[in-house]
């Protein structure tokens, strides 16, 4: 049984031209191809894919946010972040959501990669604005006002953050590859690197990494002492591993995985409590344990860009192209 979307939903969906539907009762096209008995311990044999909303442009970002028992994603080129509920289905949740400027601009101009910080706060990397920011106002309230994080490295425009994590501390680790400068602004491009960067519970901006080209999904371990950083560029798509140093620095821990023989690097990605990594990738989700086998896959049809984790790491929830899917795993 289908339910109606929100009136403000509503009219955001039909100003933009798209067909969502935000209660869709069917599977999705997905297979799971187990490959090693390890994936048994996080996925029951017999589970499908759900589809839960679709019709968007390009969704990203998923976030769980508990104690609401709601899912924030990205639709990117829309410049809007939705909101999805078991009991009320899709609502536009906030929008604008990455480009707040007046002059009309297309490309991947929405927020990426979402966070919810220690304080209950939503931070958001805006591809449009080209900076991280905090929004000021309650979750349960949601306005398009920010706080600007960062915005800028040495007197130059960052490109267009897109993902971010929290360490227990309340510093944010971010990546920040050009893909927000679409053809018709990428001459505005003032960083000649893409980098990984960290702002510490100061606000201030350091500079941790200058030399993947495309640093795109990054997370913590469990114990937060090591790095992951995914590099999205089909010339070098790996999953890279970084030992965080007592002063900061990264040093390198070896690739996770090389994706090279695919077609396709990692995109998102979320590590488990046991660290167990669910990656974005080449048709679908990559699944590797702490000892970063690969073990299993999700084949999807849909182009995946991210997943989250959400009921002690028994719900997966994933964005892929133009769908929001769900898998409950245990």
């Amino acid at each position: 049984m289908l339910k109606l979307v929100t009136l403000t939903a509503l009219i955001g969906f039909l100003s933009c031209g798209n067909t969502v539907n935000n209660r869709v009762s069917k599977k999705a096209e997905a297979t799971i191809e187990r490959i090693h008995t390890d994936l048994d311990k996080l996925i029951n044999q017999g589970t499908d894919v759900e589809v839960l909303a679709e019709g968007f442009t390009w969704v990203e970002g998923p976030l769980w946010v508990g104690d609401a028992e709601m899912l924030l994603f990205s639709d990117i080129p829309q410049n809007k972040v939705f909101k999805w509920t078991e009991q009320g289905g899709l609502e536009l949740y906030l929008e604008p959501a990455g480009y707040t400027g007046e002059k009309a601009r297309g490309g991947e101009m929405g927020s990426n990669g979402l966070l919810l910080d220690r304080k209950g706060n939503l931070v958001l990397c805006q591809h449009g604005d080209r900076r991280v920011v905090r929004m000021q106002s309650l979750l349960s309230h949601p306005e398009a006002k920010f706080e600007t994080l960062a915005a800028k490295w040495e007197g130059k425009r960052l490109n267009s953050p897109n993902d971010i994590a929290e360490r227990s501390n309340g510093d944010l680790f971010f990546t920040d590859p050009p893909y927000g400068l679409n053809d018709q602004n990428i001459e505005q491009r003032e960083l000649d690197f893409c980098g990984v960067y960290k702002i510490d519970s100061l606000g201030r901006l350091s500079l941790l990494i200058d030399t993947i080209n495309r640093p795109n999904g990054i997370a913590f371990s469990p114990k937060q002492n090591r790095l992951y950083v995914g590099n999205s560029d089909n010339q070098k798509p790996m999953l890279y591993a970084f030992d965080i140093t007592p002063e900061d620095s990264l040093k390198s821990a070896g690739v996770v995985f090389d994706f090279s023989e695919f077609g396709g690097g990692p995109d998102g990605f979320k590590l488990d409590k046991d660290g167990n990594i669910f990656a974005s990738g080449p048709g679908g989700i990559w699944i590797f344990n702490s000892s970063y086998e690969l073990i299993g896959k999700i084949k999807i049809k849909q182009a995946v860009s991210n997943c989250c984790l959400a009921d002690d790491d028994k719900t997966l929830y994933i964005t892929a192209s133009n769908q929001l899917l769900r898998l409950r795993m245990r």
